[in-house]
Protein backbone atom coordinates (compact mmCIF):
# COMPACT_ATOMS: atom_id res chain seq x y z
CA UNK A 1 0.00 0.00 0.00
CA UNK A 2 1.68 3.49 -0.94
CA UNK A 3 2.36 5.24 2.31
CA UNK A 4 0.04 8.67 1.30
CA UNK A 5 -3.16 6.07 1.47
CA UNK A 6 -2.20 4.45 4.89
CA UNK A 7 -1.61 8.00 5.89
CA UNK A 8 -5.00 9.06 4.53
CA UNK A 9 -6.56 6.16 6.43
CA UNK A 10 -5.21 7.10 9.67
CA UNK A 11 -6.72 10.29 9.14
CA UNK A 12 -9.85 9.33 9.48
CA UNK A 13 -8.63 6.36 12.24
CA UNK A 14 -8.46 3.23 10.38
CA UNK A 15 -5.54 1.92 11.33
CA UNK A 16 -5.99 -2.24 11.94
CA UNK A 17 -7.18 -3.95 8.65
CA UNK A 18 -9.92 -6.35 8.35
CA UNK A 19 -9.63 -10.16 7.22
CA UNK A 20 -11.30 -9.53 4.27
CA UNK A 21 -9.04 -6.59 3.77
CA UNK A 22 -5.74 -8.79 5.01
CA UNK A 23 -6.60 -11.50 2.65
CA UNK A 24 -7.84 -9.73 -0.46
CA UNK A 25 -5.00 -6.91 -0.73
CA UNK A 26 -2.10 -8.68 -1.73
CA UNK A 27 -3.75 -9.95 -4.29
CA UNK A 28 -6.17 -7.60 -5.72
CA UNK A 29 -2.33 -4.80 -5.91
CA UNK A 30 -0.76 -7.58 -7.85
CA UNK A 31 -3.88 -6.56 -10.70
CA UNK A 32 -5.09 -10.04 -10.21
CA UNK A 33 -8.90 -10.66 -10.96
CA UNK A 34 -10.71 -12.37 -7.14
CA UNK A 35 -14.17 -12.96 -5.95
CA UNK A 36 -14.55 -12.05 -2.65
CA UNK A 37 -16.91 -13.94 -0.74
CA UNK A 38 -18.54 -11.52 2.27
CA UNK A 39 -20.90 -9.78 3.83
CA UNK A 40 -21.99 -6.17 3.94
CA UNK A 41 -20.20 -4.69 7.22
CA UNK A 42 -17.26 -6.98 6.42
CA UNK A 43 -15.27 -4.15 5.66
CA UNK A 44 -15.18 -5.29 1.72
CA UNK A 45 -15.20 -1.65 0.68
CA UNK A 46 -12.02 -0.89 0.86
CA UNK A 47 -10.86 -4.19 0.19
CA UNK A 48 -11.39 -2.95 -3.26
CA UNK A 49 -11.05 0.55 -2.62
CA UNK A 50 -7.33 0.60 -1.81
CA UNK A 51 -6.16 -1.22 -5.07
CA UNK A 52 -8.43 0.65 -6.83
CA UNK A 53 -7.06 3.96 -5.36
CA UNK A 54 -3.55 2.76 -6.05
CA UNK A 55 -3.85 1.28 -9.31
CA UNK A 56 -5.70 4.78 -10.93
CA UNK A 57 -2.76 7.24 -11.92
CA UNK A 58 -3.94 10.91 -9.80
CA UNK A 59 -3.34 14.28 -11.76
CA UNK A 60 -0.18 14.79 -9.81
CA UNK A 61 1.35 12.17 -10.86
CA UNK A 62 4.18 12.68 -13.42
CA UNK A 63 2.48 9.67 -15.61
CA UNK A 64 -0.53 11.92 -15.45
CA UNK A 65 -0.27 13.65 -18.80
CA UNK A 66 1.29 9.99 -20.45
CA UNK A 67 -2.04 8.08 -20.14
CA UNK A 68 -4.08 7.84 -23.44
CA UNK A 69 -6.90 9.63 -22.47
CA UNK A 70 -6.32 11.93 -19.22
CA UNK A 71 -9.49 12.94 -17.63
CA UNK A 72 -11.23 9.23 -18.96
CA UNK A 73 -12.43 7.13 -15.99
CA UNK A 74 -9.80 4.38 -15.25
CA UNK A 75 -11.65 2.62 -12.41
CA UNK A 76 -15.46 2.09 -12.68
CA UNK A 77 -17.54 0.97 -9.20
CA UNK A 78 -20.93 -0.87 -9.66
CA UNK A 79 -23.11 -0.76 -6.99
CA UNK A 80 -26.83 -2.32 -6.49
CA UNK A 81 -28.02 0.69 -4.79
CA UNK A 82 -27.59 4.70 -4.66
CA UNK A 83 -26.99 4.27 -0.56
CA UNK A 84 -24.43 1.85 -1.26
CA UNK A 85 -22.98 4.16 -4.05
CA UNK A 86 -22.82 6.85 -1.52
CA UNK A 87 -21.37 4.82 0.81
CA UNK A 88 -18.74 3.79 -1.53
CA UNK A 89 -17.53 7.28 -2.48
CA UNK A 90 -17.14 7.98 0.81
CA UNK A 91 -14.20 5.56 1.65
CA UNK A 92 -13.08 6.05 -1.95
CA UNK A 93 -12.72 9.65 -1.38
CA UNK A 94 -11.63 9.57 2.43
CA UNK A 95 -8.61 6.70 1.04
CA UNK A 96 -7.55 9.05 -2.03
CA UNK A 97 -7.75 12.57 0.21
CA UNK A 98 -3.74 12.69 -0.20
CA UNK A 99 -3.95 11.23 -3.80
CA UNK A 100 -6.06 14.17 -5.31
CA UNK A 101 -7.65 11.96 -7.78
CA UNK A 102 -11.23 12.84 -9.31
CA UNK A 103 -14.34 10.58 -7.61
CA UNK A 104 -17.87 11.20 -9.39
CA UNK A 105 -20.82 9.74 -8.14
CA UNK A 106 -23.34 8.68 -10.59
CA UNK A 107 -26.95 7.03 -9.43
CA UNK A 108 -30.76 7.92 -11.01
CA UNK A 109 -33.06 10.05 -9.67
CA UNK A 110 -31.08 13.20 -10.06
CA UNK A 111 -30.94 15.54 -12.45
CA UNK A 112 -28.74 14.91 -16.13
CA UNK A 113 -26.29 18.48 -15.67
CA UNK A 114 -24.11 18.26 -12.65
CA UNK A 115 -23.03 14.52 -13.92
CA UNK A 116 -22.51 15.61 -17.51
CA UNK A 117 -20.36 18.52 -16.48
CA UNK A 118 -18.29 16.27 -14.03
CA UNK A 119 -17.32 13.95 -16.85
CA UNK A 120 -16.92 16.86 -19.06
CA UNK A 121 -14.14 18.16 -17.09
CA UNK A 122 -12.90 14.99 -16.01
CA UNK A 123 -13.04 12.13 -13.77
CA UNK A 124 -10.48 9.38 -12.29
CA UNK A 125 -12.76 6.86 -10.71
CA UNK A 126 -16.63 6.15 -11.07
CA UNK A 127 -19.10 4.72 -8.56
CA UNK A 128 -22.87 4.10 -10.00
CA UNK A 129 -25.84 2.16 -10.29
CA UNK A 130 -26.27 0.07 -13.49
CA UNK A 131 -29.29 2.21 -15.15
CA UNK A 132 -27.84 5.81 -14.85
CA UNK A 133 -23.88 4.05 -15.86
CA UNK A 134 -25.65 2.35 -18.93
CA UNK A 135 -27.37 5.68 -19.83
CA UNK A 136 -24.76 8.12 -19.78
CA UNK A 137 -22.52 5.48 -21.43
CA UNK A 138 -25.25 4.83 -24.66
CA UNK A 139 -25.13 8.95 -24.84
CA UNK A 140 -21.65 8.58 -24.88
CA UNK A 141 -20.94 10.80 -22.39
CA UNK A 142 -19.46 8.08 -20.12
CA UNK A 143 -16.23 6.86 -21.93
CA UNK A 144 -15.21 3.05 -20.68
CA UNK A 145 -13.21 2.33 -23.04
CA UNK A 146 -9.56 3.21 -20.66
CA UNK A 147 -10.97 1.31 -17.48
CA UNK A 148 -8.15 -0.89 -16.27
CA UNK A 149 -9.90 -1.69 -12.60
CA UNK A 150 -13.32 -2.94 -12.45
CA UNK A 151 -15.37 -3.41 -9.00
CA UNK A 152 -18.83 -5.51 -9.03
CA UNK A 153 -19.90 -4.64 -5.01
CA UNK A 154 -23.49 -6.71 -3.74
CA UNK A 155 -23.71 -8.54 -7.23
CA UNK A 156 -25.84 -10.99 -5.49
CA UNK A 157 -28.08 -7.66 -5.21
CA UNK A 158 -27.58 -6.69 -8.62
CA UNK A 159 -29.57 -10.05 -9.47
CA UNK A 160 -32.45 -10.18 -7.24
CA UNK A 161 -32.94 -6.23 -8.80
CA UNK A 162 -32.86 -7.49 -12.26
CA UNK A 163 -29.87 -5.28 -13.24
CA UNK A 164 -27.75 -7.84 -14.65
CA UNK A 165 -28.55 -7.45 -18.47
CA UNK A 166 -27.45 -3.62 -17.36
CA UNK A 167 -24.19 -4.92 -16.01
CA UNK A 168 -23.33 -7.19 -19.05
CA UNK A 169 -23.90 -4.09 -21.45
CA UNK A 170 -21.63 -2.14 -19.09
CA UNK A 171 -18.83 -4.75 -18.74
CA UNK A 172 -19.16 -5.01 -22.72
CA UNK A 173 -17.82 -1.30 -22.81
CA UNK A 174 -14.80 -1.95 -20.99
CA UNK A 175 -10.85 -3.37 -22.15
CA UNK A 176 -10.67 -7.14 -21.68
CA UNK A 177 -7.48 -6.35 -20.28
CA UNK A 178 -9.15 -4.60 -17.38
CA UNK A 179 -8.47 -5.83 -13.76
CA UNK A 180 -12.16 -7.46 -12.21
CA UNK A 181 -13.31 -7.78 -8.39
CA UNK A 182 -16.41 -9.42 -7.53
CA UNK A 183 -17.92 -9.17 -4.38
CA UNK A 184 -21.22 -10.80 -2.98
CA UNK A 185 -22.40 -12.28 -0.15
CA UNK A 186 -24.21 -15.57 -1.85
CA UNK A 187 -22.95 -17.00 -5.05
CA UNK A 188 -25.69 -17.97 -7.17
CA UNK A 189 -25.62 -20.16 -10.50
CA UNK A 190 -26.13 -16.77 -12.14
CA UNK A 191 -23.35 -15.16 -10.72
CA UNK A 192 -20.88 -17.74 -10.88
CA UNK A 193 -22.06 -17.63 -14.78
CA UNK A 194 -21.36 -14.10 -15.13
CA UNK A 195 -17.32 -14.64 -13.18
CA UNK A 196 -17.17 -17.45 -15.74
CA UNK A 197 -17.61 -15.36 -18.76
CA UNK A 198 -16.39 -11.67 -17.68
CA UNK A 199 -12.99 -12.63 -15.39
CA UNK A 200 -9.76 -14.96 -16.23
CA UNK A 201 -9.09 -17.24 -13.79
CA UNK A 202 -10.31 -15.36 -10.28
CA UNK A 203 -8.97 -15.96 -7.08
CA UNK A 204 -11.88 -17.05 -4.78
CA UNK A 205 -11.71 -15.27 -1.02
CA UNK A 206 -14.00 -15.80 2.00
CA UNK A 207 -14.66 -14.02 5.08
CA UNK A 208 -17.77 -14.05 6.75
CA UNK A 209 -17.05 -11.63 9.69
CA UNK A 210 -14.48 -10.05 11.50
CA UNK A 211 -13.98 -12.81 14.32
CA UNK A 212 -14.30 -15.52 11.57
CA UNK A 213 -11.89 -18.30 12.88
CA UNK A 214 -11.39 -20.47 9.71
CA UNK A 215 -10.99 -18.93 6.52
CA UNK A 216 -10.65 -20.50 2.59
CA UNK A 217 -7.29 -19.91 1.56
CA UNK A 218 -6.75 -17.34 -1.24
CA UNK A 219 -7.10 -19.91 -3.87
CA UNK A 220 -9.09 -19.63 -7.08
CA UNK A 221 -11.38 -22.96 -7.14
CA UNK A 222 -12.93 -25.12 -10.35
CA UNK A 223 -15.00 -27.24 -9.97
CA UNK A 224 -15.87 -29.76 -13.30
CA UNK A 225 -17.96 -32.60 -13.51
CA UNK A 226 -15.64 -34.46 -16.09
CA UNK A 227 -16.14 -38.54 -17.31
CA UNK A 228 -13.05 -40.81 -15.95
CA UNK A 229 -11.73 -42.04 -19.49
CA UNK A 230 -11.23 -38.02 -20.14
CA UNK A 231 -9.46 -37.02 -16.95
CA UNK A 232 -5.93 -37.95 -17.82
CA UNK A 233 -6.41 -36.03 -20.92
CA UNK A 234 -8.06 -32.62 -19.62
CA UNK A 235 -5.06 -32.80 -16.90
CA UNK A 236 -2.60 -32.52 -19.52
CA UNK A 237 -3.87 -29.71 -21.09
CA UNK A 238 -3.64 -28.35 -17.36
CA UNK A 239 0.04 -29.06 -16.97
CA UNK A 240 0.42 -27.07 -19.80
CA UNK A 241 -1.17 -23.39 -18.30
CA UNK A 242 0.13 -20.55 -17.95
CA UNK A 243 2.61 -19.61 -14.40
CA UNK A 244 2.40 -23.25 -13.84
CA UNK A 245 4.58 -24.56 -11.19
CA UNK A 246 4.73 -27.66 -9.08
CA UNK A 247 1.42 -29.82 -8.80
CA UNK A 248 0.04 -32.56 -6.16
CA UNK A 249 -3.06 -34.66 -7.93
CA UNK A 250 -4.75 -36.64 -5.35
CA UNK A 251 -6.31 -40.09 -5.91
CA UNK A 252 -8.74 -41.87 -4.10
CA UNK A 253 -6.89 -45.32 -4.99
CA UNK A 254 -3.53 -46.59 -4.91
CA UNK A 255 -3.65 -48.21 -8.39
CA UNK A 256 -5.11 -44.94 -9.62
CA UNK A 257 -2.35 -42.99 -9.11
CA UNK A 258 0.01 -45.49 -10.04
CA UNK A 259 -1.65 -45.50 -13.53
CA UNK A 260 -1.76 -42.02 -13.45
CA UNK A 261 1.76 -41.15 -12.68
CA UNK A 262 2.67 -43.59 -15.53
CA UNK A 263 0.66 -42.07 -17.80
CA UNK A 264 1.53 -39.07 -17.46
CA UNK A 265 5.26 -40.18 -17.53
CA UNK A 266 4.31 -41.59 -20.79
CA UNK A 267 3.05 -38.53 -22.00
CA UNK A 268 6.34 -36.49 -21.54
CA UNK A 269 5.43 -34.70 -17.96
CA UNK A 270 7.91 -35.45 -15.35
CA UNK A 271 5.60 -37.30 -12.25
CA UNK A 272 6.22 -39.82 -9.59
CA UNK A 273 3.58 -41.62 -7.58
CA UNK A 274 3.20 -41.04 -3.83
CA UNK A 275 0.91 -43.98 -2.37
CA UNK A 276 1.16 -46.72 0.74
CA UNK A 277 2.37 -49.74 -2.04
CA UNK A 278 5.77 -47.67 -1.85
CA UNK A 279 8.07 -48.62 0.17
CA UNK A 280 9.50 -45.97 2.90
CA UNK A 281 12.61 -45.38 0.76
CA UNK A 282 10.78 -44.92 -2.48
CA UNK A 283 8.14 -42.63 -0.81
CA UNK A 284 11.21 -40.66 0.92
CA UNK A 285 12.81 -40.45 -2.84
CA UNK A 286 9.76 -39.34 -4.77
CA UNK A 287 9.45 -36.20 -2.17
CA UNK A 288 13.29 -35.38 -2.38
CA UNK A 289 12.62 -35.06 -6.15
CA UNK A 290 9.73 -33.29 -5.68
CA UNK A 291 10.84 -30.81 -3.17
CA UNK A 292 14.44 -30.39 -5.50
CA UNK A 293 12.29 -29.60 -8.50
CA UNK A 294 13.62 -32.99 -10.48
CA UNK A 295 9.57 -33.52 -10.94
CA UNK A 296 6.99 -31.24 -10.68
CA UNK A 297 3.75 -33.59 -10.33
CA UNK A 298 3.25 -35.84 -7.52
CA UNK A 299 0.10 -37.71 -8.10
CA UNK A 300 -0.81 -39.27 -4.08
CA UNK A 301 -3.69 -40.47 -1.89
CA UNK A 302 -4.41 -39.17 0.82
CA UNK A 303 -2.56 -40.83 3.26
CA UNK A 304 0.46 -40.90 1.91
CA UNK A 305 -0.09 -37.01 1.15
CA UNK A 306 -0.91 -36.45 5.22
CA UNK A 307 2.38 -33.74 6.31
CA UNK A 308 3.70 -32.92 2.42
CA UNK A 309 4.63 -28.98 3.55
CA UNK A 310 6.60 -28.27 0.08
CA UNK A 311 6.75 -24.32 -1.42
CA UNK A 312 5.67 -23.06 -4.91
CA UNK A 313 2.79 -25.70 -5.09
CA UNK A 314 0.64 -23.58 -7.77
CA UNK A 315 -2.33 -26.15 -8.67
CA UNK A 316 -4.00 -29.21 -6.28
CA UNK A 317 -6.20 -31.36 -9.10
CA UNK A 318 -8.41 -33.74 -7.09
CA UNK A 319 -8.51 -36.62 -9.45
CA UNK A 320 -10.96 -38.03 -7.98
CA UNK A 321 -14.03 -36.35 -5.90
CA UNK A 322 -13.22 -36.06 -2.14
CA UNK A 323 -15.10 -38.19 0.82
CA UNK A 324 -16.38 -35.00 2.41
CA UNK A 325 -15.58 -31.64 3.41
CA UNK A 326 -12.70 -32.02 5.48
CA UNK A 327 -10.72 -33.55 3.05
CA UNK A 328 -11.41 -31.44 0.50
CA UNK A 329 -10.58 -28.56 2.92
CA UNK A 330 -7.23 -30.75 3.72
CA UNK A 331 -6.14 -31.55 -0.29
CA UNK A 332 -6.75 -27.66 -1.54
CA UNK A 333 -5.00 -26.67 0.98
CA UNK A 334 -1.75 -27.94 0.07
CA UNK A 335 -1.75 -24.24 -2.28
CA UNK A 336 -2.01 -20.86 -1.17
CA UNK A 337 0.28 -21.28 1.55
CA UNK A 338 2.00 -18.71 3.37
CA UNK A 339 0.15 -15.82 1.49
CA UNK A 340 0.81 -16.64 -2.40
CA UNK A 341 -2.07 -17.57 -4.76
CA UNK A 342 -2.82 -21.03 -5.58
CA UNK A 343 -5.70 -22.76 -7.70
CA UNK A 344 -7.77 -25.80 -6.52
CA UNK A 345 -9.70 -27.82 -9.59
CA UNK A 346 -11.60 -30.91 -8.62
CA UNK A 347 -13.04 -33.62 -10.98
CA UNK A 348 -16.91 -34.57 -9.91
CA UNK A 349 -17.92 -38.11 -11.88
CA UNK A 350 -21.75 -38.13 -12.53
CA UNK A 351 -21.85 -40.88 -9.13
CA UNK A 352 -20.27 -38.41 -7.20
CA UNK A 353 -22.85 -35.80 -7.71
CA UNK A 354 -24.61 -36.27 -4.41
CA UNK A 355 -21.26 -36.45 -2.67
CA UNK A 356 -20.45 -33.72 -3.68
CA UNK A 357 -23.42 -31.03 -3.14
CA UNK A 358 -23.08 -32.39 0.24
CA UNK A 359 -19.60 -30.29 0.52
CA UNK A 360 -20.34 -27.65 -1.28
CA UNK A 361 -23.68 -26.96 1.16
CA UNK A 362 -21.31 -27.83 4.35
CA UNK A 363 -18.51 -25.23 2.98
CA UNK A 364 -21.05 -22.83 1.48
CA UNK A 365 -19.25 -22.99 -1.80
CA UNK A 366 -20.21 -21.90 -5.06
CA UNK A 367 -20.29 -24.75 -7.20
CA UNK A 368 -23.62 -27.14 -6.69
CA UNK A 369 -24.07 -27.36 -10.05
CA UNK A 370 -20.57 -28.43 -11.32
CA UNK A 371 -20.09 -27.21 -15.09
CA UNK A 372 -19.58 -30.45 -17.81
CA UNK A 373 -16.14 -30.40 -18.70
CA UNK A 374 -14.40 -32.09 -21.66
CA UNK A 375 -10.73 -31.51 -22.39
CA UNK A 376 -11.37 -29.45 -25.71
CA UNK A 377 -13.90 -27.04 -24.24
CA UNK A 378 -13.12 -23.89 -24.18
CA UNK A 379 -14.34 -22.68 -20.71
CA UNK A 380 -11.03 -25.22 -19.74
CA UNK A 381 -8.44 -23.37 -21.97
CA UNK A 382 -10.41 -19.84 -20.19
CA UNK A 383 -10.65 -20.62 -17.31
CA UNK A 384 -7.23 -22.05 -16.44
CA UNK A 385 -4.94 -19.88 -19.09
CA UNK A 386 -4.33 -22.86 -21.02
CA UNK A 387 -2.66 -21.95 -24.40
CA UNK A 388 -5.22 -22.97 -27.47
CA UNK A 389 -2.43 -25.00 -28.73
CA UNK A 390 -1.93 -27.60 -25.85
CA UNK A 391 -2.28 -30.96 -26.82
CA UNK A 392 -2.72 -34.46 -24.40
CA UNK A 393 0.72 -34.97 -25.00
CA UNK A 394 4.60 -33.52 -25.02
CA UNK A 395 6.35 -36.67 -26.40
CA UNK A 396 4.85 -38.04 -29.67
CA UNK A 397 3.11 -41.55 -29.80
CA UNK A 398 6.13 -44.45 -29.84
CA UNK A 399 6.11 -46.38 -33.11
CA UNK A 400 5.12 -49.83 -32.93
CA UNK A 401 6.29 -52.37 -35.99
CA UNK A 402 3.71 -54.40 -37.22
CA UNK A 403 3.69 -57.78 -36.52
CA UNK A 404 1.48 -61.17 -37.16
CA UNK A 405 -0.34 -63.20 -34.45
CA UNK A 406 2.42 -64.89 -33.46
CA UNK A 407 6.10 -65.00 -34.35
CA UNK A 408 8.62 -62.15 -35.31
CA UNK A 409 6.94 -59.54 -37.90
CA UNK A 410 7.36 -60.44 -41.87
CA UNK A 411 10.13 -58.88 -42.73
CA UNK A 412 12.14 -60.34 -39.70
CA UNK A 413 11.81 -64.00 -41.06
CA UNK A 414 14.78 -64.91 -43.09
CA UNK A 415 14.08 -65.64 -46.86
CA UNK A 416 14.38 -69.09 -48.43
CA UNK A 417 14.93 -69.50 -52.13
CA UNK A 418 12.74 -71.93 -54.00
CA UNK A 419 14.86 -75.00 -54.75
CA UNK A 420 16.37 -74.86 -50.92
CA UNK A 421 15.08 -77.57 -48.63
CA UNK A 422 14.88 -77.74 -45.33
CA UNK A 423 16.99 -80.68 -43.30
CA UNK A 424 14.08 -82.80 -41.18
CA UNK A 425 15.36 -84.26 -37.47
CA UNK A 426 12.06 -86.39 -37.53
CA UNK A 427 10.01 -87.96 -39.64
CA UNK A 428 6.38 -86.69 -39.74
CA UNK A 429 5.46 -90.16 -37.61
CA UNK A 430 7.67 -88.86 -35.11
CA UNK A 431 10.33 -90.95 -35.48
CA UNK A 432 14.29 -89.61 -35.99
CA UNK A 433 15.79 -90.04 -39.52
CA UNK A 434 18.93 -92.05 -39.77
CA UNK A 435 21.22 -88.99 -40.56
CA UNK A 436 20.77 -85.69 -39.99
CA UNK A 437 22.52 -82.77 -42.64
CA UNK A 438 22.66 -85.94 -45.15
CA UNK A 439 20.28 -87.27 -47.60
CA UNK A 440 19.13 -90.55 -47.66
CA UNK A 441 19.61 -92.78 -50.79
CA UNK A 442 16.15 -92.46 -51.55
CA UNK A 443 15.99 -88.81 -51.48
CA UNK A 444 19.54 -88.71 -53.34
CA UNK A 445 17.50 -91.08 -55.79
CA UNK A 446 14.29 -88.76 -56.03
CA UNK A 447 15.90 -85.67 -56.24
CA UNK A 448 18.22 -86.92 -59.47
CA UNK A 449 14.71 -88.55 -60.83
CA UNK A 450 15.83 -92.42 -60.50
CA UNK A 451 15.38 -95.40 -57.68
CA UNK A 452 16.71 -95.40 -54.83
CA UNK A 453 19.24 -98.50 -56.10
CA UNK A 454 20.24 -96.57 -59.34
CA UNK A 455 18.23 -98.47 -61.36
CA UNK A 456 16.34 -97.77 -63.83
CA UNK A 457 13.28 -100.18 -63.43
CA UNK A 458 9.72 -98.92 -63.23
CA UNK A 459 8.54 -98.00 -59.37
CA UNK A 460 6.75 -100.49 -58.04
CA UNK A 461 3.07 -99.95 -57.48
CA UNK A 462 1.53 -99.94 -53.96
CA UNK A 463 -0.26 -102.94 -53.15
CA UNK A 464 -3.78 -102.71 -51.38
CA UNK A 465 -4.28 -105.22 -48.34
CA UNK A 466 -7.71 -104.47 -47.85
CA UNK A 467 -10.72 -103.48 -50.09
CA UNK A 468 -12.55 -99.98 -49.22
CA UNK A 469 -15.32 -102.88 -47.84
CA UNK A 470 -12.79 -103.96 -45.32
CA UNK A 471 -11.93 -107.50 -46.19
CA UNK A 472 -8.63 -108.69 -47.57
CA UNK A 473 -7.57 -108.06 -51.03
CA UNK A 474 -6.62 -111.84 -52.89
CA UNK A 475 -3.26 -111.41 -54.72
Amino acid sequence: MLPEIAAALEDVGITTPFPIQEMTLSIALMGTDLIGQARTGTGKTLAFGIPVVQRTIAPHDPDYEDLAAPGKPQALVIAPTRELAIQVTGDLVAASARRGSKILNIYGGVPYESQLDALQSGVDIVVGTPGRLLDLANRGALDLSHVKSLVLDEADEMLDLGFLPDVEKLLSKTPETRQTMLFSATMPSAIVGLARKHMRHPMNIRAESSDASQMVPATAQFVYQAHDLDKPEIIARILQAEDRGRIIIFSRTKRNAQRLADDLQERGFPSSPLHGDMAQVAREKALGRFREGKIDILVATDVAARGIDVEAITHVINYTCPEDDKMYVHRIGRTGRAGASGIAITFVDWADITRWKSINSVLDLPFEEPQETYSTSDHLFHDLGIPKSATGRLLPEPKREPRTPSGPAKSERPARTRNQSRNRTRTRGGRPVETVGEPTSMQAASRAGGPADGSQGQRRRRQRRRTSGGDTATG
